[in-house]
């Protein structure tokens, strides 16, 4: 087959497109599915499901996007709940369009900013600030201006609202209305005042010596300054930015201190530029994309600014407990060994967590190399840094709750004590809740077990947690009740499948959003007791919505087996199983995308795409399997970083596996199985047909990475370290060093506006394999499609070539 760059023009024939369910006597026939059907605009199709619930103040509303009626956008819908007798089942209306007026006088959604009794809220709507009084429902405006007023919060006395406009954080004082400015943030570097030169300044002393008359009024001049100089109101500190960026200025409970923190990015760092072709103006634009991985880390500083005092001090990093260490990877290298200098290792740092009642300072920082991450009290007196917890991993950290890429700290807050906090950990392999004293260190893991915590909120009054997690089965997300001392955790949610709550204000009612693995999400809602059992909750959840299609729910959608599978280091694969009625011996492996993610589970897929022509697969005969490879979410720790310095190892042999157990177990001929996934799954499908060539048969490769080095910082860093320093690692995973390996055959399909894995990655395999007289591989691209493709279009066109290869090939 000679290699052809398609463009996606080409139809294909009607009996590709042709694709009945199999006939056994005595089963009726199923609808059939076409690729036109199932890559349709999904609104028309599959139906769009409820989205972003949140709650009216008083708990008796609840709001949500959804589209029933297939606009071009969704729009925003309520249900009020309805008053009923103890005892009494949950009654509600049905959901109604809101209106645009009432739209626009709704607060936005809450973003915390509540005060301590929870009887007043800040909000920002349209750049300005607003007061909310949560019984009466009464809003006030703060703020009107053409300036855009953000991030407000209450002052540690509550009498105050502190915000950020621009650069520079404002109080307004609630009773008087009276604007303050508590910082003078100001760009670029102060400009001296001129030195005189020598010679200026002996004219200078000599006029002066001279002349009684310019020597009196000199003296009145500098008297009358000094005056107006005394007389000047109190302004705070001009603190100069010169080329730094300002990072999340906080003013401390009782007025006194401000934190923040400057970064500032390496210059002449390159960002990419991404071609789009089809464009209004009918010339080739560029599209700003982003940097790649390696780059120059920005370097960041800790400060505090003393208002009373007047001064700025900078938050000394070097005492902290292994700043100074080398990642275990380097330690074995010549260059490593031979540098006895020790260098401190870069960090990030997070805004302050304050306790209650404004005595207790915490922060969280986070190294650049990712191997890190420290959680301390902060004295600003001192500006002295105390340790609390340090997690340590070899690889990188991460998981549920935990601090990921960027400079977030992860789930945490302090109890109602006022000296303890709570955190996310993955300590124990697993993600997990623990709690320790900032004053004593004193520290206890609340929950434990081979089940990841995924989700928490401490309730108003502080004594219960509530928590999603995977206990049940890495499949199910379940909703929990949990004393904030740990222990026995009530179940409040009870169909199995994915259970995503959002609590009401007054944490006695819950929205849930429910899907099965068959079935997209709806919107239900229950009822919390207060005295709640296990299983006492959940069994009579109200459904608020039905979303699908007439079209979509006449054919009968399969709810794939999840199965385990041994891996050869003696671990287990979960999977997705679809079976056909009559199997035909051939298979389709996919592969899903981002690497962290899980796809083997019992609720409805973000890739409903896939679920719908893995169901057409099945029908025409083919055993399809979706496994969750390592590196998957959901399995903890290990799992995770499973791919450290090896992307394509372990996670390919996965897949290897995995196809060895079809052949075994599942009636599945070994010349005769697939691959196909995108963006990671495009890797993956990359790696294994250049280095596993003889045990697929054919894979569609969607969006690839195909060099790890022309990807971004923020997530290779994290698994291959950076390429400069660890060149073996990027070597060994990726594809384009394994070209020469095809041997069956290969699809591509990339987007050319892809400003996440560039096109670039796909043209030069291209030219990879052409200049190794490779002949059996093809490319469709897509002028139009970034990384998630949206024209429906472009989807059929796609899946397709898929089908086509898979029905030719296998």
């Amino acid at each position: 087959m000679k290699h052809l760059f398609y463009w996606p023009l080409t139809l294909l024939t009607a009996s590709v497109l042709a694709q009945s369910a199999p006939k056994s006597s005595g089963t009726p026939e199923l609808p059939q599915l076409t690729v036109e059907t199932i890559m349709q605009d999904p609104k028309n199709w599959v139906g769009t499901s409820p989205s972003n619930p949140f709650w009216s103040e008083d708990s008796q509303t609840l709001y949500f996007n959804w589209n029933p009626e297939k606009a071009k956008s969704d729009s925003l819908y309520k249900v009020t709940f309805v008053p009923t007798a103890k005892g009494k089942p949950l009654t509600a209306s049905k959901p109604v369009k809101v209106s645009p007026a009432e739209r626009r006088a709704l607060p936005t959604p809450p973003v915390a900013a509540y005060n301590r009794a929870y009887t007043q809220r800040l909000f920002e709507r349209q750049g300005d600030l607003y007061l909310l009084d949560v019984k009466t429902g009464a809003i006030r405006q703060l703020t009107n201006t053409v300036e855009v007023e953000n991030d407000p919060n209450f002052s540690g006395d509550e009498q105050r609202v502190v915000f950020r406009r621009s650069n520079n954080l404002f109080s307004i004082d609630l009773k008087t209305g009276q604007l303050d400015q508590l910082t003078d943030f100001r760009p670029g570097s102060k400009k001296p005042d001129p030195k005189p030169s020598d010679e200026e300044k002996f004219l200078k002393q000599d006029a002066l010596r001279l002349s009684t008359v310019l020597t009196e009024r000199k003296e009145k001049k500098d008297e009358g300054e000094r005056i107006s100089k005394a007389d000047r109101p109190k302004r705070p500190k001009e603190v100069y930015l010169e080329e730094r960026q300002l990072l999340g200025p906080q003013l401390s409970p009782d007025g006194r201190f401000i934190t923040y923190r400057l970064s500032k990015s390496a210059s002449n760092v390159k960002t990419a530029q991404v071609p789009n072709y089809v464009t209004e103006s009918g010339y080739t634009e560029e599209i700003a994309a982003r940097t790649k991985v390696g780059v120059p880390a920005a370097t960041q500083e800790f400060f505090v600014y003393d208002r009373v005092k007047d001064t700025v001090r900078t938050v000394s990093l070097k005492a902290i407990p292994g700043i100074y260490d080398q990642p275990a990877y380097l330690k074995t290298t010549a260059k490593a060994k031979a540098d006895t200098s020790k260098k401190m290792r870069p960090v990030t740092m997070t805004s302050v967590l304050w306790s209650d009642d404004g005595k207790l300072a915490v922060v969280t920082a986070r190294s650049f190399d990712n191997k890190d991450r420290w959680i301390m009290r902060l004295d600003l007196e001192t500006q002295k840094l105390t340790v609390l917890d340090r997690q340590h991993d070899d690889a990188w950290i991460g998981g549920p709750g935990i601090q990921g890429f960027g400079p977030s700290a992860g789930n945490m807050n302090f109890l109602a004590d006022n000296q303890t906090i709570w955190f996310q950990s993955e300590a124990d392999g697993y993600s997990h809740i623990y709690t320790v004293n900032v004053l004593t260190g004193e520290k206890k893991q609340l929950t434990s077990g081979k089940f990841e915590v995924q989700q928490v909120q401490l309730s108003r009054d502080k004594k219960y947690f509530f928590l999603q997690t995977n206990e049940v089965h890495p499949g199910e997300q379940h909703y929990y009740r949990m004393a904030v001392t740990g222990g026995e955790r009530v179940k409040l949610t009870t169909m199995p499948g994915a259970n995503d709550v959002t609590l009401a204000p007054n944490e006695t009612r819950m929205a849930i959003r429910y899907s099965s693995s068959n079935q997209p999400w709806e919107l239900y809602v229950t009822d919390i007791k207060a005295d709640a059992k296990k299983g006492d909750i959940g069994k009579d959840a109200l459904k608020l919505t039905d979303s699908p299609t007439a079209e979509f729910k006449k054919y009968p959608w399969r709810e794939p087996a999840l199965v385990t599978i041994p891996a050869r280091d003696g671990q287990t694969i979960y999977a997705r199983l679809y079976k056909p009625t009559k199997a035909s011996g051939k298979a389709v492996v996919f592969v899903h995308g981002a690497g962290y993610l899980q796809n083997a589970h019992k609720w409805w897929s973000q890739y409903f795409r896939e679920y719908m022509f893995h169901n057409l697969l099945t029908d025409k005969g083919y055993t399809v399997l979706d496994i969750d490879y390592r590196a998957s979410a959901g399995y903890g720790r290990d799992w995770r970083t499973g791919i450290y310095r090896h992307m394509g190892g372990k996670d390919l042999d996965d897949h290897v596996d995995a196809a060895k157990w079809l052949v075994q177990n599942h009636g599945v001929d070994a010349n005769r199985i697939g691959i196909y996934g995108g963006s990671y799954g495009g890797f993956i499908t990359l790696m294994a047909m250049f280095t596993t060539p003889d045990v697929f048969k054919a894979g569609a490769a969607l969006r690839p990475v195909t060099d790890w080095a022309a990807y971004n910082h923020g997530y290779t860093a994290n698994i291959l370290n950076e390429p400069q320093l660890d060149s073996l690692s990027y070597r060994l995973s990726s594809p384009i060093n394994f070209a020469e390996g095809l041997k069956n055959y290969l699809l591509i399909c990339h987007g050319m506006v892809d400003v996440n894995v560039h096109f670039q990655d796909t043209v030069r395999l291209i030219q990879r394999l052409i200049e190794l007289r490779k002949e059996n591989w093809e490319v469709a691209a897509y002028p139009v499609e970034d990384h998630g493709f949206v024209e429906p279009t472009s989807w059929m066109d796609e899946y397709k070539r898929i089908l086509k290869l898979f029905e030719e090939r296998l």
